[in-house]
């Protein structure tokens, strides 16, 4: 199902068929990169991927299939073929991981998610003497709470309220920052003695 978010841009909930065309890292990082730097050609893509123009184009028309990208025919011809993400962004409902059918590719799609924030992160890390300007405006941290499942969603929601209050059309001035949030229960192993 298609929405449209705050600032009317098209966003996508993804459901079984879409999850499963997701649950692979390669996929995942094409929609992202379509998102990020805009359209682009299946050689281009597999430039920046290290694949071969034949796997990113069969990825890219798998992804087609189930309406995560679309074909860009204001910029392709007939020798060239431009791509584009057709979503803003999406979420996933929580359902969709309690279903045991998608428990595989459940798992490889969070795997494929988490891979490609911390290679967000950590390609910021090796770069960050290139911003100049951002030191003490970035920030990684980590926090241990006590809470309840309610309180967690309650943080989680304020938390979204949060980062789209900030959300606008870029400005002068403007880069585009990632931010990254993640909430979830630790099991503990105390030492006994």
């Amino acid at each position: 199902m298609t929405e449209r978010d705050a600032r009317g841009r098209k966003t996508a909930d993804l459901n079984a068929k879409t999850l499963r065309a997701m649950a692979h890292p390669l996929r995942v990082r094409l929609v992202g990169i379509l998102r990020m730097d805009g359209p682009a050609t299946a050689t281009g893509l597999a430039k920046r991927v290290g694949e071969s123009s034949g796997t990113t184009s069969w990825h890219l028309r798998q992804l087609a299939e189930v309406g995560m990208v679309e074909e860009d025919a204001d910029r392709g011809n007939k020798r060239e073929r431009w791509w584009r993400a057709a979503h803003a962004g999406h979420r996933t409902g929580h359902e969709l991981y309690s279903d045991p059918e998608l428990a595989g590719p459940a798992s490889d799609y969070l795997h494929s998610i988490l891979t490609t924030h911390y290679r967000a992160a950590a390609d910021f890390v090796s770069e960050r003497q290139e911003w100049p300007a951002w030191q003490g405006a970035w920030d990684f941290s980590d926090y241990l709470l006590h809470l309840t499942p309610e309180k967690a969603r309650e943080l989680n929601e304020k938390v979204d309220a949060l980062v789209e209050s900030y959300r606008r059309d870029p400005g002068e001035g403007d880069e585009l920052v990632a931010v990254q949030w993640h909430a979830f229960p630790r099991k503990r192993h105390p030492e006994r003695p």
